[in-house]
């Protein structure tokens, strides 16, 4: 049999000598297997080769001076690229396919990907090197649901870059970053822009929460006023006959301690001290003294009840041991806690100390309790007619206290709807109404990404399926314990891809 030269191409019978090669091949019942190959070398027949003797090559059985078979290397790639260096290295022992960690990394660093087919709609968004500080950029093609590229960073050149590279894009949806619109609009300056539906309702729940923020005397107000007369003499009843509580006291000397460093704040800002200035010398941060500036007044913190997810399995033996009597808390929670209860001591005592605060006759959570500041955001942006007659009452107090909010739900329903519709044809007119309202800063951002705002209402593109793309970049970033270097990185969620 005759052999081909690797460097000419030249092909030859004249064989040079023989040698043994032992090739590792995959097991045979559970067995480590070694394949002893009897390798010839030839003497090349060109003369103006530079090589003179060369070993005759098995490109489906092995790679020259390797020292495994091709269907062994291919089966610990691929369990490289499902679980990682060292867990890898320890699943191919179990499967006598011994290999190092290492190896295993080398492989998949080594490894090559044919290049995808070239897409036509993508997706961009960011995901997290380490949350808040550093951040690197997914790229997927939105008609396959796959994963075109990574990139080490949330750039705009790096983006554009890329876009360059693969002409023919005609879609591109995104978040309402700056960055992903400005790479976009330089690489692809053809393509369509679509801004996600879900980051516009999101920034659109910021903007509700951040206008409730600046009316929280009036939220304030409005939950003061839900309470009826018949309320006050009730509760006024209960706390006659149970004495305060040790939480009662912590809660009122901290709403105190709250109220004097307001009173110090003020005196400061009517002095001239700006926020920045402020902030060392009476031991908070900047953005504290911003928000109880813009809000009006300290804020009132308010522990949610226990979660009755949690207390729903017992309540009834809890309420059975204490109307037998049993009141200390520490002593519920560890009989409860052989029961398979799997909440905190905390939790408990949080239970006991809601209880003696109401008659034993009345029922639980009967009181009416202000909405918090995201839960007020919400109830601006829901349908009025799905609401219930306490909240509709809520919502007239504070519509009177604050006229402001009231202009800001009816707009946030009207761009919901929007959003959720397919008729773009008032969005230029809610811009015009939302410039002088508390939305006014989220009317200004949609100006300005108007386009891809447009898009997104009547294209049916997301960074939906990009999401779930990161969920599985994550996992695999983990199984790495975080120690996962960007080529390692992209070669793995390629793979998986």
């Amino acid at each position: 049999m005759d052999s081909c030269c690797p460097c000419c191409g030249c092909r030859t019978r004249r064989v040079h000598s023989h040698y043994m090669r032992r090739l590792t091949d995959l097991p045979w019942q559970g067995r480590i297997v070694e394949i002893q190959l009897q390798a010839r070398r030839f003497r090349c027949a060109d003369p103006q080769c530079p090589r003179r003797i060369f070993t005759e090559r098995l490109p489906e059985t092995v790679q020259p001076k390797a020292r495994r078979t091709v269907r062994l290397g291919e089966s610990q790639m691929a369990i490289g690229f499902a679980v990682g260096g060292e867990p890898g290295s320890r699943l191919s022992r179990k499967l006598a396919m011994p290999v190092s960690g290492d190896t295993l990394l080398r492989m998949i660093r080594a490894a090559t990907f044919e290049p995808p087919e070239a897409p036509r709609v993508v997706g961009i968004d960011d995901w997290a090197w380490r949350k808040g500080q550093r951040y690197g950029t997914i790229i997927c093609d939105l008609e396959r649901n796959r994963v075109l590229d990574l990139l080490p960073d949330r750039n705009a050149d790096t983006v554009a870059s890329w876009l360059e590279r693969h002409p023919g894009i005609e879609i591109i949806a995104r978040d309402r970053a700056g960055v992903y619109a400005e790479g976009a609009r330089r690489g692809a300056p053809d393509a369509t822009q679509v801004a996600d539906r879900w980051h516009l309702l999101q920034n659109l729940g910021e903007a509700l929460r951040v206008a409730v923020g600046r009316h929280r005397k009036a939220v304030s107000a409005a939950g003061k006023a839900m309470m009826t007369k018949n309320d006050e003499a009730r509760s006024e009843s209960s706390l006659g006959d149970a004495a305060p509580t040790k939480l009662d006291f912590l809660r009122q000397s901290r709403r105190n301690q709250r109220s004097e460093l307001y009173a110090e704040i003020l005196e400061l800002w009517v002095a001239g001290m700006s926020p920045r200035q402020m902030a060392p010398r009476i031991g908070t941060s900047v953005r504290t003294v911003e928000r109880w500036l813009a809000g009006g007044g300290e804020p009132e913190h308010r522990r949610p009840p226990a979660r009755a997810v949690l207390m729903d399995p017992v309540r009834d033996y809890l309420e059975q041991r204490w109307q037998e009597g049993h009141r200390n808390g520490l002593q519920l929670w560890t009989e409860i806690k052989r029961r398979g209860f799997e909440g905190s001591k905390a939790t408990v005592y949080r239970w006991t100390a809601a209880r003696k605060e109401r008659p034993s006759t009345a029922p639980p959570n009967s009181r009416w309790r202000p909405p918090s500041r995201r839960n007020c955001a919400w109830l601006l942006s829901e349908d009025p007619t799905s609401l219930d007659e306490q909240t509709e009452r809520f919502l007239r107090h504070l519509y009177e206290n604050a006229p402001q909010l009231s202009i800001a739900g009816k707009l946030a329903r009207r761009f919901a709807a929007m959003i959720r519709g397919d008729d773009d044809a008032g969005l230029e007119q809610w811009i015009t109404d939302a410039t002088n309202s508390d939305l006014a800063s989220l009317a200004a951002g949609i100006g300005r990404d108007l386009k891809a705002v447009r898009a997104a209402i009547t294209q049916p593109w997301s960074t939906s399926p990009v999401e779930g793309q990161i969920n599985r970049l994550k996992t695999i970033k983990r199984q790495m314990y975080g120690r996962a270097a960007y080529p390692l990185l992209r070669s793995r969620l390629l793979a998986a891809a």
